[in-house]
């Protein structure tokens, strides 16, 4: 079993910046993607970004190059840098963890608690 701890949530006014940061723990062997969802009020869970050990991280359109995802795997850790944030960015965001697909990850690994991010226009 994983269990994954964020920080780093928080309110922002529209054009700034949030880190969020989950840690691993428990089972991490089984780990080989990490990654990070948002879901806001009336919407369905969406991926933000993911990240496959040895690849390519991926990035949801809506990014447009605002966010950069990165891995520590010595720490276990996995951080979402978020700049230019908008509005629309406000949601509860949660870290993911699992594999060995991101699909996979999805369905069946495991979720952070959720950290609230807040922008105000």
């Amino acid at each position: 079993q994983v269990h994954l701890a964020e920080s780093g949530g928080g309110l922002v006014q529209a054009g700034g910046s949030l880190r969020l940061s989950c840690a691993a723990s428990g089972s991490i062997s089984t780990i080989n993607v990490m990654g990070w969802y948002r879901q806001a009020p009336g919407k369905q869970r969406e991926l933000v970004a993911t990240s496959i050990s040895g690849g390519i991280p991926t990035y949801a359109d809506f990014v447009q190059g605002r966010f950069t995802i990165s891995r520590d795997n010595a720490k276990n850790t996995v951080t979402l840098q978020m700049n230019s944030l908008m509005p629309d960015d406000t949601a509860v965001y949660y870290c993911n963890a699992g594999g060995p697909t991101p699909a996979l990850a999805r369905h069946f690994g495991s979720w952070g608690q959720g950290t609230q991010v807040t922008v105000s226009s």
